[in-house]
């Protein structure tokens, strides 16, 4: 018997969202464990000792404990291949994981909720730290969407879910959230393409035990 997947995670955190998604599209069971972010629970002794990042996700399985979203994601890819998160062929599966990090690694680390707060605490006002966040997701939206502005499709690679997916709809959320611009090509009809399917709805933040109203 395997052990149980313990999810470290925070019912608006992006990054938890995809996780929490892949989850679900592959069908596994999971339980979580919850850190308020803005009470920077996930900067307490305890789970500082599991993930010295102090950042969420963090997935207990086997034994150990792994980090990081997308390599997350794609373990689970690994040892649950099917629904397949990457496509089959080198070149596509690249291209994938291409978009996947331009919103994991180029918009999402730099308008996060640690990033904003540092940017306050060096004396941007509140109207000026919204400023850079939207500016950092639009510039990053409108470049993802001339990515993939020739795929047919209603998912981001064609008529399968893959990362791609996984990845740009939480940061949608969060764009919208911020008050920023996600009118650019594809990527509204993606978004509701995704919601339609169960493993994205029952992951979405107000579905979480976590979740808050009002904030």
């Amino acid at each position: 018997m395997t052990d149980p997947l313990v999810l470290h995670t925070y019912w608006r955190s992006s990054a938890s969202w995809r996780v929490r998604i892949a989850l679900s599209f592959k069908g596994l069971d999971w339980y979580g464990v919850f850190h308020h972010l803005r009470k920077s629970e996930q900067s307490l002794p305890g789970y500082l000792s599991l993930n010295p990042q102090g950042l969420v996700p963090a997935l207990e399985t086997s034994g150990t404990v792994l980090t990081q979203s997308l390599a997350i994601c794609e373990y689970l890819d690994e040892i649950w291949p099917l629904p397949p998160l990457l496509p089959a062929d080198p070149l596509a599966r690249a291209h994938v994981r291409a978009f996947a990090q331009a919103i994991a690694c180029d918009i999402h680390p730099v308008q996060n909720l640690r990033v904003l707060r540092m940017l306050r605490a060096r004396g941007l006002d509140q109207a000026a730290v919204d400023g850079w966040a939207r500016e950092v997701i639009e510039t990053g939206l409108a470049a993802c969407a001339r990515l993939i502005e020739n795929i047919e499709g209603p998912f981001c690679f064609g008529h399968a879910v893959t990362l791609a997916d996984l990845v740009l709809v939480p940061q949608m959320a969060n764009a919208r959230r911020l008050g920023a611009r996600i009118d650019f090509g594809r990527l509204e009809a993606i978004e509701t393409a995704c919601m339609g399917l169960p493993a994205f709805n029952q992951s979405a933040p107000d579905r979480q035990p976590d979740a808050e109203t009002g904030v």
